[in-house]
C-alpha cells in the first residue's frame, strides 16, 4: 500500500499553517441564530474563522429547539444572539468549550449548566452600546413630545436624567444627554471611584433611592440578577418628580409589571417606555394611552452597525480563546 502523499508546500505561509492546523485537529464552530446577523456580519465571521484554520457551521432561521439540538452535537463553539442555550443545549454539545453570546446581556445561557461543563460562556460588552444608548435618548424624546401626536410637549434640555448602572451603554447614555443639555447624575453600586462620574461630569449619587428621587428621565440599564428581578416597581416610580419617564433599555424581568401599572394609575403624570413589551403590555396600553410605549420586540441593538460589530467581536473572542487561552471576557468565572 502506498503511503500518503502529504504535499508540504503551499503558495503563503498562512495556507501552510492553516492546512497543518487542519492536520491535527479541525475545531468547528457554529453560528446559530433563530434572527439571522447581516450578510456582512456572516461574511466577517467566516474570514476569522477561516482564517484561523477553524471550520465555520451555520445555522439560521430555525424553527425547533431539534435542529439547534442536531447542530450542536459536534461542535467546538457557539455564537448565539438572543438563542437560548439551556442545559439541553449544553448536554447535547459534547465537544463544546465555549459559548459566545454576541451582546452584553447573557440571561439566554444557562451559566450554571456551562460552568458544570468547563465551558466559558462569555459576551461581548460595547459592541452594541452606541445603539442601546442612542435608542435611551430617541425614546426619551418621543415620549417628551406626545409619541409624536398633536400637544404640548417638553424638551429634554434642562431636565434630570438619571442613569441606574453606569457601564458602557449608561456612560454612553449620560454623554448624549449631555450633550441635549440636560443635568446628569448616575447610581452605581459596583463603581466605588467616583473620579469615573467626575471625568464625565456626572454626579454620583449615593443610593437608588437618590436616583429615582431626583430623575425627571431614568434610563434603566442593570442586568437581570436574582437581585434586580423585579426590583423596579410602585415605590421607585411613586417616588419619581411630577412628570417623570422610566425608560427600560435593559431587561424586562427587571421591572416589577403590577408595581409599575399601580404606580402609574395612582398618578396620572408619569410615563414608561420599554423596548421589550411587558407580559401585562395590553393591560398597560389600555389604561394608560400615550403615557405608555413599547416596540414590537427588543431593538436595542438592532442596527446595522451593532450586528457586524458584535457579531465580528464573537468570532474574535472565540478565536483568541481556542488559540490563547483568553478568557477576558468570560462571565461564568
Amino acid at each position: 500500500m502506498c503511503p500518503t502523499i502529504v504535499p508540504l508546500m503551499r503558495e503563503t505561509k498562512k495556507e501552510q499553517d492553516i492546512y497543518f492546523t487542519s492536520l491535527i485537529e479541525t475545531m468547528k464552530i457554529l453560528v446559530a441564530t433563530e434572527k439571522p446577523f447581516a450578510k456582512k456580519a456572516v461574511d466577517g465571521i467566516r474570514k476569522i474563522v477561516e482564517d484561523a484554520g477553524y471550520e465555520l457551521a451555520l445555522l439560521e432561521k430555525y424553527t425547533d429547539k431539534g435542529q439547534l439540538l442536531e447542530a450542536v452535537a459536534d461542535v467546538d463553539a457557539l455564537i448565539v444572539r438572543s438563542d437560548k442555550v439551556t442545559a439541553e443545549v449544553i448536554a447535547a454539545a459534547k465537544n463544546l468549550k465555549i459559548v459566545v453570546r454576541a451582546g452584553a446581556g447573557y440571561d439566554n445561557v444557562d451559566l450554571a449548566a456551562a460552568s458544570a461543563r468547563g465551558i466559558v460562556v462569555m459576551n461581548t460588552p460595547g459592541q452594541n452600546s452606541n445603539a442601546v444608548a442612542e435608542l435611551a435618548l430617541a425614546m426619551m424624546i418621543f415620549m417628551s413630545r406626545n409619541r409624536f401626536t398633536p400637544g404640548t410637549g417638553t424638551e429634554l434640555q434642562g431636565k434630570t436624567l438619571g442613569i441606574h448602572a453606569y457601564g458602557n451603554v449608561g456612560r454612553l447614555v449620560g454623554r448624549k444627554g449631555k450633550a441635549l443639555g440636560m443635568n446628569v447624575v448616575a447610581y452605581d453600586p459596583f463603581i466605588a471611584d467616583g473620579a469615573v462620574f467626575e471625568a464625565d461630569g456626572v454626579k454620583k449619587v449615593a443610593s437608588v433611592e437618590e436616583l429615582y428621587r431626583v430623575s425627571d428621565f431614568l434610563s434603566l440599564h442593570i442586568p437581570a440578577t436574582a437581585q434586580t428581578k423585579g426590583s423596579i416597581g410602585y415605590d421607585l416610580m411613586m417616588s419619581m418628580p411630577k412628570g417623570a419617564t422610566l425608560v427600560n433599555t435593559a431587561r424586562k424581568e427587571v421591572i416589577d409589571e403590577e408595581g409599575v401599572a399601580r404606580a402609574m394609575t395612582e398618578r396620572e403624570d408619569l410615563k414608561y417606555i420599554t423596548d421589550i413589551a411587558a407580559g401585562n403590555q395590553a393591560e398597560l396600553d389600555e389604561k394608560f394611552g400615550k403615557r405608555v410605549f413599547a416596540t414590537a420586540k427588543k431593538m436595542g441593538a438592532e442596527t446595522a452597525e451593532a450586528n457586524v460589530n458584535a457579531g465580528l467581536a464573537a468570532a474574535n473572542q472565540i478565536v483568541d480563546f481556542l488559540k490563547n487561552g483568553n478568557t477576558r471576557f468570560q462571565v461564568n468565572k
